[in-house]
């Protein structure tokens, strides 16, 4: 039986790009019911042997061994994430990046950070065109955000689909890859992958100003081909993530500056909060921890904490 790719999982139905006839078409296919029986289910990106069926659709019959997997979006075997965030409209939302930053670590995915909406910032080139539009910070907010997560290891890319601004280095980024785009609605993945991927046209919707956030434009996880080589997965955008995979001793080590520091606090399993010779404490007071980064750790600590009391 032939090996294929899941590229796209809609209405039960999963639809399969081989990996050894060269087809550029996918195969609708549906999953053996032995998967549910045995609680699995199988996801966009995942490596599956199928069988052609009578009526020219197929059955995927086994799912291969993944490399990575996310609970949300839901995809198998990415190993690099581009988390999607706009300088405006909607306004940048640093906590929800340190969140999402701790879901790709927990995964042990290579993060690209992609600042979208250049064209928007005040004192831009086409600001005169766009207007203010309810932007939240200037060059220097901007700069401040750019420097201190690049200090942390992020690659830290600023686009502009209007303008074509940092879309050539996203797509050299993303060449050999299996990469995901996530973030949350209205930030511009569907521009920025038009932008990337000529005639895709995928839809996309303006940003309500009344709610401060966009529409889901993309309703479900699709992988698209680049033309520079690698895949992309488009994701629906979204605003909030639950700590489902991550507890509480383990969330110091999604944070990449308190790794190195952890290791010399007094106690093991330190969490960091009140405990004496505290190296993450003290970095945080003498400055070498950002106070917004250390403010998003207990933030989701308290989450953590939370959600266990609930279950």
């Amino acid at each position: 039986m032939p090996n294929g790719l899941i590229v796209k999982a809609l209405s039960g139905y999963y639809y399969v790009l081989s990996e050894t006839s060269g087809e550029s078409e996918s195969i609708q296919c549906r999953a053996r019911g032995v998967f549910k029986k045995r609680g699995i289910t199988p996801l966009v990106g995942d490596r599956v042997v199928y069988e052609l069926t009578d009526n020219g659709e197929g059955t995927v019959t086994e799912v291969l061994p993944r490399s990575s997997e996310l609970v949300r979006p839901p995809i198998a075997n990415v190993d690099q994430t581009v988390l999607v965030f706009s300088i405006s409209e909607p306004a940048m939302n640093v906590p929800l990046l340190d969140k999402f930053l701790v879901h790709t670590e927990s995964a042990g995915l290579d993060t690209i950070i992609c600042l979208t909406k250049r064209d928007l910032l005040p004192g831009s080139g086409s600001d005169s065109e766009h207007g203010d539009k309810g932007a939240t910070g200037g060059e220097s907010d901007l700069e401040d955000v750019i420097r201190l997560y690049q200090s942390i290891g992020y690659p830290v890319i600023v686009t502009s689909a209007h303008e074509g601004i940092g879309v050539q280095e996203i797509v050299e980024r993303l060449a050999g890859r299996i990469s995901v785009f996530a973030g949350q609605s209205g930030v511009g993945k569907s521009s920025l992958l038009n932008a990337m991927i000529p005639g895709l046209r995928l839809e996309t919707n303006a940003i309500s100003m009344k709610l401060g956030r966009g529409k889901h434009t993309t309703r479900h996880v699709e992988l698209l081909r680049l033309p520079g080589g690698g895949i992309v997965a488009d994701t629906p955008g979204f605003s909030q993530l639950d700590f489902l995979q991550v507890d509480a001793d383990s969330l110091g080590s999604c944070f990449r500056e308190f790794a190195p520091l952890a290791a010399e606090c007094r106690f093991r399993g330190c969490l960091h909060l009140h405990e004496p010779d505290c190296k993450v404490q003290e970095a945080k007071e003498d400055g070498r921890i950002a106070a917004s980064r250390y403010s998003s750790y207990i933030q989701f600590l308290e989450e953590i904490r939370e959600q266990k009391r609930r279950y």
